[in-house]
């Protein structure tokens, strides 16, 4: 059985999308079957990953508001055991017309029940924001990864996420988990980025990842070829941080 594991936080900036595209890619390159679903509107998980936006016909815009088949929505990527369902700025206007339809916090989990079976790792994208489709993100997720960025603003907003995963955990996925924060933008030669990694460690103890990903500006220059980063340069800095959280992340789930 997979892992659906979220990937949340409602501040902009913060390496969402270059984690969900880095960290499904290393993954991948270990052996274990991934999937990425974009799930935000931008769909810049999906043009990271080499899709062709304008050319996708079926979308996860349509497997929730029309219930089209997923499988149809997903997408191959340049690496064999990654494969991607594709966002559209449609899903912008998606959160309101879900306003009516039933279960509207759940449409996300059952569309993606019928593979949890075929993937070792499903990674959702979410939009830096906390609403309807993240909530419905994290309904369908077993748990959720946080970036942080290193930087001063880091914590705030933090609490904001806790409290609407608090809340889902009561009333709508008990499952739920925090699978870990994961500290990015990290530069260990600024001391303030030491002060940040040292309070969220502080605060969070064990649930902070051993790997911090580091500033890199090949991690950067990837998405706009359409790759990975270890497609793109496997020896950076960017690329063996992912790869080397990609084996924190199956050791702690092994």
């Amino acid at each position: 059985m997979g892992k659906i594991i979220a990937l949340a936080n409602q501040k902009g900036g913060v390496g969402k999308t270059t984690t969900t595209i880095n960290l499904a890619a290393s993954l991948a390159t270990l052996e274990k079957k991934v999937l990425v679903v974009d799930a935000d509107p931008q769909a810049n998980a999906s043009s990271g990953l080499g899709v062709d936006i304008k050319q996708s016909e079926c979308t996860i815009y349509e497997c929730l508001i029309d219930r089209a088949d997923v499988k149809k929505a997903i997408h191959d990527t340049d690496i064999d055991s990654l494969k991607v369902i594709s966002s559209h700025i449609n899903l912008v206007g998606a959160e309101i017309e879900m306003l009516n339809l039933p279960n509207r916090e759940k449409i996300m989990k059952e569309v993606l029940a019928p593979l949890k079976n075929e993937y070792d790792y499903i990674l959702i994208d979410c939009s830096p924001s906390l609403g309807l489709i993240t909530i419905n993100a994290l309904t369908a997720a077993d748990s959720v990864i946080i970036p942080v960025q290193a930087e001063y603003f880091a914590l705030e907003g933090i609490s904001k996420l806790l409290n609407t995963i608090k809340i889902i955990k009561s009333k709508l996925n008990p499952n739920l988990e925090i699978e870990g924060f994961l500290l990015t933008m990290y530069d260990s030669r600024l001391r303030q980025a030491n002060q940040i990694y040292d309070e969220v460690k502080k605060h969070f103890q064990e649930l902070v990842f051993q790997t911090a990903i580091q500033r890199n500006v090949k991690l950067s220059e990837a998405p706009s070829y359409g790759v990975p980063t270890i497609l793109y340069d496997a020896e950076s800095n960017g690329s063996k941080n992912y790869m080397t959280l990609a084996k924190e992340l199956i050791d702690k789930n092994s």
